[in-house]
């Protein structure tokens, strides 16, 4: 109950707060590559029951008919724009929208394609006990998943062997020892590396 009233009540003020930036991204992203602004794809949520998750859209109007649903490296798909919105996360706050619907949480198990999903069901039947969020633990140690997977040979069976299974052990940690703490610090830990990756950015951009 706590959890709920924290995750509506800050995702209402975030959304007040943010409103100038939400509406200038959008307008950026419109006029920047043909297609909406906002970028909308199915996921499954609490209790396997499938929802539309919210972001602005940082690739092609066609990518999804260029590719699979794995990004990474230097995807032709993503835009200039979208570039930057995906290192600096700013493409994942139309999220806040999902929170105040309560389709997500601020803090949970991030949300999978149907596929994926029904691979691990076995898996996904614990995790999906609780409402996925905008960042977990996951989140933290693949915040450069792209990345990542841009070394490997065959970057959708890395994920689907490798990344996928520590993300679902990761989420099946964050369930054992959930608290309104740990939240707290996944929040802030989430924060403290967009602020450093954001730095980073900067500096990359002043030499």
């Amino acid at each position: 109950m706590l959890k709920r009233f924290f995750d509506f009540c800050v995702s209402a003020v975030a959304l007040v707060l943010l409103s100038p930036l939400l509406l200038f991204v959008a307008i950026v992203v419109r006029l920047s590559s043909p297609g909406p602004a906002i970028f909308a794809q199915q996921r499954i949520g609490r209790g396997f029951k499938p929802f539309f998750i919210y972001k602005f859209r940082s690739m092609k109007e066609d990518a999804p008919q260029l590719g699979g649903q794995i990004t990474y490296g230097d995807d032709p798909r993503i835009t200039q724009i979208g570039r930057h919105l995906r290192k600096t996360k700013i493409d994942e706050l139309p999220q806040l929208f999902n929170v105040i619907r309560g389709d997500m949480s601020f803090v949970g198990p991030r949300p999978e394609v149907n596929r994926y999903v029904e691979m691990f069901r076995d898996d996904y039947a614990e995790i999906l006990r609780v409402r996925p969020g905008i960042t977990d633990l996951a989140s933290l140690k693949f915040r450069d998943e792209a990345a990542l997977l841009a070394t490997s040979s065959n970057p959708e069976e890395d994920y689907i062997r490798s990344v996928l299974p520590e993300k679902i052990r990761l989420a099946k940690k964050y369930i054992e020892e959930s608290s309104f703490l740990l939240d707290l610090k996944i929040i802030l830990k989430t924060m403290l590396s967009i602020l450093i990756d954001q730095a980073a950015l900067t500096a990359k951009g002043l030499q």
